[in-house]
């Protein structure tokens, strides 16, 4: 997952509402959004080389959302990031206390941000940073940086989804995360990859040959803790490959 953007309002009869773009390479398996079958109250993507997810919905009301942090300088961990969504939502403990834990050992994995929380409460955690944060209301973003870091695309997102907000729908949440257009070369980060891949990624929506935007997921919390979970999945170029809704 390369792009989240949400609004969270504790004291609303939707207190979030999350659109968030998944980034890989389009060769990597995975399977699209859905009931687990081998874990129960599970509902999200899979990645299949690695096994974890990147947004999931679980038990007690609860979801959980991962992106890397993108730093080409750093060396490859053992363990895989996806692992963390499930590590909260198939867990006992609160989201403060789980990523309090977390903390203690996040060196055993490669750089992320993680977004975890229930309709009573949003957490974020950056691993660099290593400090847990409780989110008051707002509207927030993050991509390969750390949160509301304001890059182009975390930007204009926060915008869109801003104007969605009155009445959101689903479609209109899935919209805003096709948007290819890629900003002028002086508003790209400087990540250490080259000018040439800052504009590949900097748009909302990648579209090549061998990468890009796999799925792109919307997430409605009611105050309930129900969720509604949608997915729209693309293949090289951006190929429309399906959708798929759920309810949990």
């Amino acid at each position: 997952m390369c792009l989240i953007v949400f609004a969270w309002r504790p004291s609303h009869s939707l207190p979030l509402v999350l659109a968030a773009n998944r980034d890989e390479f389009y060769d990597r398996p995975s399977l699209p959004l859905a009931a687990w079958e081998d874990a129960p109250d599970i509902y999200g993507g899979r990645d299949l080389q690695a096994g974890g997810t990147w947004l999931a919905a679980g038990p007690h009301g609860r979801y959980a959302a991962l992106t890397n942090i993108r730093d080409p300088r750093q060396p490859p961990y053992g363990r895989s990031r996806g692992e963390l969504p499930l590590q909260f939502l198939q867990g006992e403990l609160e989201p403060e206390a789980f990523l309090t834990e977390l903390a203690g050992r996040a060196g055993d994995y490669s750089a992320f941000n993680l977004l975890i929380g229930d309709a009573k409460q949003l957490w974020f955690f950056n691993s660099r940073e290593g400090i847990p944060r409780q989110l008051s209301e707002g509207l927030y973003g993050f991509s390969n940086a750390d949160l509301n870091t304001p890059w182009p695309k975390v930007e204009k997102a926060r915008a869109l989804l801003s104007e969605c907000l009155i009445e959101p729908q689903m479609p209109a949440l899935l919209d805003l995360l096709h948007d290819a257009q890629q900003p002028p070369d002086a508003a790209l980060p400087d990540t250490g990859v080259g000018l040439n891949t800052e504009r590949l990624l900097s748009g909302i929506f990648i579209a090549t040959r061998s990468y890009g935007t796999l799925a792109s997921t919307a997430l409605q919390v009611r105050a309930d803790g129900s969720r509604h979970l949608v997915e729209r999945r693309y293949g090289p170029h951006g190929v429309p490959l399906g959708e798929t809704s759920l309810e949990c």
